[in-house]
């Protein structure tokens, strides 16, 4: 058997050299023309437009017989009239164009390609052409704001002339005077109306004219704006993202209106082109961030990019870190809050999350709901929060290490109970945990994939009945399934579904170092992890802070939160160009309030004008380090010298 495995890798090795030997033409011995991936066979960013398989034989016809002919009946295809002609081109023959469309979109594979050819109603009358995507576009708005006009309108009035400088040609007529549409673009070439038809503009194709108009016509089916699902508020508004990134964006515009605020849309997807947008505050927002961010969303070159998840996976510091080092939301209110910060928003179209960085470790604790409440209930509900989030990650460990290394830490009444509970359960304490851990797991992935109707039920039915089921067959201690339930419950109440995860992550491994460790195993796990989170940063800013490196003048929003009135600036990680969001006093119908804030306008005056009078007596002659020397015919400025920074 070996002989003959040797003799059939070498015939089939020297095939293959036979195989390469070959000329291109010839079909014998290689791989039929179809399978080779190359540029000249297929290519998504080379490939030309409006190839076909007749195009490619009529170019290339008698390459296998020759390469004289070949070229010459390229070269004959690549002119027209003596000019050399670039595929990419819109020709002034309208069948030309359709024909080359009609390759690039294989209509007649393609049933959802619409080409509506009709003639506009000019004297004479011209011939048109419409393509678009069947489901992409509104019909109604076809039909009226671009059919109606072009073929009913347009002969009104015959002696209608466009007017103005430049002005002139058939596309430029309909452009003025023919189409009402409020988003209607000229295009010269072909690569730059392909993405726009894709995402549900018209293509308008005149006869005789070497450019086209691109109509928007959007108007597919999607979901309308509805209540959160993840991240559900008692007070507070009841609005979320859908897919549709321009929604999306509309529901951010209507909470700060500012023409300050940017949404810069950048191309993701070699196939899927999908639309990520960068929204951040101009002259608000640290522009360092801006740009790293742009560079590298710019630098994922990948096929297809379908949700918000993508882009974090390709765009985080640290992808093997169980910590999330976005925050992902739903919710329009907590994006326009993180705007005001100094944070930046990434919208992928076609998801209902958005994603928001740089992010932290205290914002995974905090919820949108706690600035609409006072802020003693938004501090309980925090604290709340932070313990329910160590519960959820070492109250197994902690119980697992004490009852098997530390009986000695237990009080005798409660290590009587314990005993007497797992006097009949023949596993170790390690294993009953790992187990209903598991099960409990299982559980919840059910209630997520079944339907929703019945989801909650089999949920809580299928615990309270393994629960039972396995304490009467003395598999686990009813003790253990306390813990395991208290853990659960401590996991559910984090405010992000994200975190919620790393918590769930987290919680298996120090279960693993307490059952061999005990607690020292809990206290290196702890270390470790307090280490890593020390260590990890989201885009330049440290995941603990504002903890470590403590900054005390973090806005009064770590854990606990401080009264609105006293949050007089953002937050100092994200590094804002403006750290004053709000006066020094607000509340001046205080009395003592009044006052400071009347001291304080004082001293600011007084600071003012000393600092003018300064300026202006100072001698415009002098050289200012920095600035240069001054210019002699302006000596009421002595910072715009020919030498100086102005």
């Amino acid at each position: 058997m070996g002989i003959m495995r040797a003799i059939a890798s070498f015939l089939a090795r020297r095939g293959r050299k036979k195989g390469r030997s070959k000329e291109p033409g010839s079909t014998s011995g290689s791989a039929p023309a179809f399978y080779s991936i190359g540029p000249e066979s297929f290519s998504l960013g080379d490939r030309p437009i409006g190839h076909t398989e007749e195009n490619g034989k009529e170019a290339g016809q008698g390459q296998g017989e020759g390469k004289g002919e070949g070229a010459e009946g390229g070269k004959e295809g690549q002119k027209e009239d003596g000019q050399p002609k670039k595929e990419s081109d819109i020709s002034p023959r309208l069948e030309e164009n359709l024909k080359w469309l009609k390759g690039l979109f294989h209509v007649e594979k393609n049933s959802d390609i619409i080409i509506r050819e009709f003639f506009l109603a000019t004297d004479p009358p011209r011939k048109a052409a419409l393509i678009f995507v069947e489901g992409l576009i509104d019909k109604k708005v076809i039909d009226l704001a671009v059919l109606q006009p072009l073929m009913l309108l347009a002969g009104l009035d015959k002696d209608a002339k466009p007017e103005g400088p430049g002005v002139e040609g058939p596309i430029e007529m309909v452009l003025k005077h023919l189409v009402p549409g409020t988003q209607v673009e000229k295009k010269a070439t072909f690569a730059e109306v392909i993405d726009g038809m894709l995402k549900g503009a018209s293509l308008l194709l005149v006869d005789g004219a070497n450019s086209a108009l691109l109509v928007e016509t959007k108007g597919w089916e999607h979901r309308t704006v509805e209540k959160p699902t993840t991240e559900q508020t008692v007070k507070g508004p009841h609005e979320a993202f859908n897919e549709v990134v321009r929604v999306n964006t509309a529901l951010i515009r209507r909470r700060i209106r500012s023409p300050h605020l940017i949404m810069e849309a950048l191309k993701v997807g070699k196939l899927s082109s999908t639309d990520v947008v960068v929204a951040y505050i101009e002259g608000l927002t640290n522009p360092k961030l801006v740009e790293e961010i742009k560079r590298r969303i710019k630098a994922v070159e990948t096929d297809f990019i379908p949700d918000s998840g993508y882009v974090e996976q390709y765009l985080e510091d640290a992808p093997f870190s169980p910590f999330p080092q976005f925050l992902s939301t739903e919710r329009p209110d907590r994006v326009a809050a993180g705007l005001t910060e100094g944070q930046v928003a990434i919208l992928t179209d076609g998801s209902p999350y958005t994603t928001m960085v740089p992010s932290t470790f205290t914002i995974f604790l905090q919820s949108s709901e706690d600035y609409y409440l006072r802020w003693p209930y938004s501090s309980l509900l925090r604290a709340i929060r932070l313990g329910a989030l160590l519960i959820g990650v070492f109250l197994p460990a902690i119980y697992i290490a004490i009852t098997t290394y530390h009986q000695e830490m237990i009080p005798t009444g409660l290590l009587l109970a314990i005993a007497a509970s797992r006097e009949k359960v023949p596993f170790p304490v390690l294993f009953e945990a790992v187990i209903m851990e598991l099960s409990l797991e299982l559980i919840r992935e059910a209630g997520l994939r079944i339907p929703s109707a019945i989801g909650p039920t089999i949920g809580i039915v299928g615990a309270l009945i393994l629960g039972q089921a396995a304490v009467q067959a003395n598999i686990v201690s009813p003790i253990l399934v306390i813990i395991v339930a208290v853990t659960a419950l401590g996991s559910f109440t984090a405010p992000n579904f994200l975190a919620s995860f790393s918590l769930r992550f987290l919680r298996f491994p120090m279960m693993f170092l307490a059952g061999f460790l005990g607690l020292y195993g809990v206290a290196a796990g702890t270390m470790f992890l307090v280490l890593h989170m020390t260590a990890l940063k989201s885009f330049g800013v440290p995941f603990l802070s504002p903890i470590a490196p403590y900054r005390p003048a973090a806005g009064g929003d770590i854990i606990l939160r401080a009264p609105l009135w006293l949050m007089e600036k953002r937050p100092s990680m994200y590094r804002p160009l403006d750290r004053r969001r709000q006066a020094p006093y607000v509340r001046t119908w205080i009395p003592t309030v009044e006052e400071a804030a009347e001291k304080v306008a004082e001293t600011e005056d007084k600071e003012a004008m000393e600092s003018k009078k300064d300026w202006q007596g100072s001698d415009p002659t002098e050289k200012d380090p920095g600035k240069g020397k001054a210019d002699p015919g302006n000596k009421s400025d002595p910072g715009k010298g020919k030498g100086g920074a102005g």
